[in-house]
């Protein structure tokens, strides 16, 4: 799909990641609708890329519903669908304590990772398939966004691996039910990128992370997970994938 004049919509683009892929979306020249929690940060980047913000909880059906809506209005239906909203956590299963995790904070993580990313592509994918299709009788492409925490976890990130290894999970089977209406499902899992929360851990520790990295031996760029996502729109037979992108990185148990 030629990524010029077509409408598209990004979850979590008022910072990292989405940031970075609603950027170069805008470059080269779609009409990016800005998805964010945090309307404010979705109201800077839309602002500075000529696109349209919404607050949007994806969790929420009203919410994706009404931002769905304003995209269409500003741009038409969506055919570009980047999920990247999501949060991470890590906590044991027992605590210092001897007490068991909190079931609530394992649900909030797969409902807003896993739960929200299915949220989103079910309301979007339902109005792409009213669209005439494109060459090759594409209609639409919606990237998710897992991690290579997915295959490699570590200690702690039972409730983060488990909504990541959902999303890998969900992937081609999504690929396949939408084949029929010429929608593509590309899922891109990501190493350690140096995203507002990497930056949020002293130097010494980023240094750490990076050195765990074979090749090359730095935290990932923001600008190189939008490139593959856009990558993965431009090239119409990538479809029911899953890209790492971690510079050969594999996890250690902790």
């Amino acid at each position: 799909m030629d990524i010029r004049g077509q409408s598209a919509l990004v979850t979590g683009g008022g910072s990292g990641l989405g940031e970075a892929v609603a950027r170069e979306l805008a470059r080269q020249g779609a009409k990016v609708a800005v998805l964010d929690v945090n309307a404010e940060g979705a109201q800077r980047v839309a602002a500075e890329i000529g696109g349209i913000a919404c607050r949007c909880d994806i969790t929420q059906t009203e919410q994706v519903v009404a931002a769905l809506d304003a995209a269409t209005a500003a741009h038409g239906v969506p055919r570009i669908v980047m999920n990247i909203a999501g949060i991470g956590t890590a906590k044991r299963v027992i605590g210092k304590d001897g007490s068991p995790a909190p079931l609530e904070d394992f649900e909030r993580v797969v409902r807003i990772n896993l739960i929200g990313t299915y949220n989103v592509i079910r309301l979007a994918a339902a109005r792409i398939a009213t669209l005439p299709p494109l060459e090759d009788n594409e209609r639409g492409v919606m990237l998710c966004t897992a991690s290579v925490a997915a295959f490699d976890g570590q200690v702690g990130q039972e409730a983060y691996s488990a909504s990541k290894g959902g999303i890998v999970g969900m992937t081609l089977p999504l690929a396949r039910d939408l084949a029929q209406w010429g929608v593509r499902v590309v899922t891109i899992a990501p190493g350690l990128f140096l995203t507002p929360l990497m930056h949020q851990l002293p130097p010494e520790v980023q240094q750490s992370l990076a050195a765990s990295i074979p090749f090359p031996k730095r935290l990932g760029k923001p600008e190189e997970f939008a490139a593959l996502a856009a990558h993965v729109v431009t090239n119409t037979h990538l479809n029911g994938e899953v890209i790492r992108l971690d510079g050969a990185l594999r996890m250690a148990p902790r």
